[in-house]
């Protein structure tokens, strides 16, 4: 279903013609429900700190998550107290719930467990981004919000927007979901702070992202980390899997098998049994979280660190000292 899908996304197979009086609809209630929060009658709720929106236009993947382990450590250096609220999809959650340290992914969500893992931060997951929000203020001492995705959750109050593009497949056949992979129109993109290209050349006003490929890291310390020119199996349940394997085999690993999953889906030892050959099993992060209860001492996970232009950095952490600024002014009375 998701190759057919995609196919008619990023291929422009005809099947869209089928899907397209559901993306008339799509966007008959998105306009409505702009509309509404544009008039009042739907409020947005401003918050007291500065919030950033980590999202983009389109479904599935295009870096989100290495965007804000980015901001995390950026606002850090600069003197920051940064926080992460996200809506922790991939597991079941009532209300709100605070990303501890060493939650599975089944708690609180693959992409909030791992950006807990690798940085530490104060964060909490739900679907009201707004409550969650309000918790993570709670005692905390943080400074600044990151909202990792929610572009099209206007409820939340916002004060920079960062929208980011895979640079290999854009926006795909420019259609709405279900027929295209759009959540909102290409207008949106002037409306955001900085449009962040991931992996392409970037057009006029996108900001070029890269993502750097750390060192193989082993989910149980077990066997030596296999070598560039080796044979290996991998797999990826990430919005654009080809991009990993592209990554592996740019890197000089020889993929014998490479296998695709759906974003968030949860995995069991039964998923992976096509790689009982022995050879090393090489794996996102993201999936790697969803696989420590029972990882086999030959599977890896590749990190990866996104890279901005310093001038990126510089203007990002002027509009949020702006933004403080702001804050602090009006709650001042100022």
């Amino acid at each position: 279903m998701q190759q057919w899908i995609h196919a008619i996304w990023y291929e422009n197979k005809p099947g869209k013609w089928l899907l397209a009086p559901l993306s008339l609809l799509f966007w008959l209630v998105s306009a409505i429900r702009r509309l509404l929060f544009r008039l009042g009658v739907k409020q947005t709720i401003i918050l007291p700190v500065p919030v950033i929106v980590v999202g983009n236009i389109t479904a599935g993947g295009s870096g989100k998550t290495p965007t804000v382990i980015h901001l995390i450590e950026l606002l850090r250096r600069e003197g920051f107290t940064p926080g992460v609220i996200s809506r922790g999809y991939g597991a079941d959650i009532k209300g709100v719930r605070a990303v501890l340290s060493g939650a599975s992914a089944s708690e609180v969500g693959d992409e909030p467990a791992m950006i807990a893992a690798r940085t530490g931060v104060p964060m909490v997951v739900g679907s009201d981004r707004v409550a969650a929000a309000k918790a993570l203020l709670n005692g905390s001492g943080v400074d600044v919000i990151i909202c990792d995705d929610g572009l099209q959750h206007y409820r939340l109050g916002r004060d920079i927007e960062l929208a980011l593009i895979d640079g290999q497949r854009r926006l795909g056949n420019g259609w709405l979901l279900p027929a295209g992979p759009l959540r909102e129109l290409p207008w949106r993109l002037k409306q955001v702070d900085f449009v962040l290209n991931n992996g392409g050349k970037p057009s006029a006003g996108e900001w070029a992202m890269t993502l750097e490929p750390g060192p193989l890291q082993s989910l149980t310390a077990g066997q030596a980390a296999p070598e560039p020119g080796q044979q290996v199996n991998a797999f990826a349940g990430i919005g654009n899997p080809q991009r990993f394997f592209d990554t592996l085999g740019g890197l000089g690993f020889i993929l014998d098998k490479a296998q695709a999953f759906n974003d968030h889906q949860a995995l069991t030892i039964a998923d992976l049994v096509a790689f009982g050959d022995g050879l090393p099993l090489l794996m996102t992060e993201k999936d790697a979280i969803k696989c420590l209860g029972f990882a086999k001492d030959n599977w890896w996970y590749l990190p990866v660190t996104a890279n901005f232009p310093i001038e990126f950095d510089r203007q990002l952490v002027a509009a949020v000292a702006k933004a403080a600024a702001n804050k602090k002014g009006q709650r001042n009375g100022f």
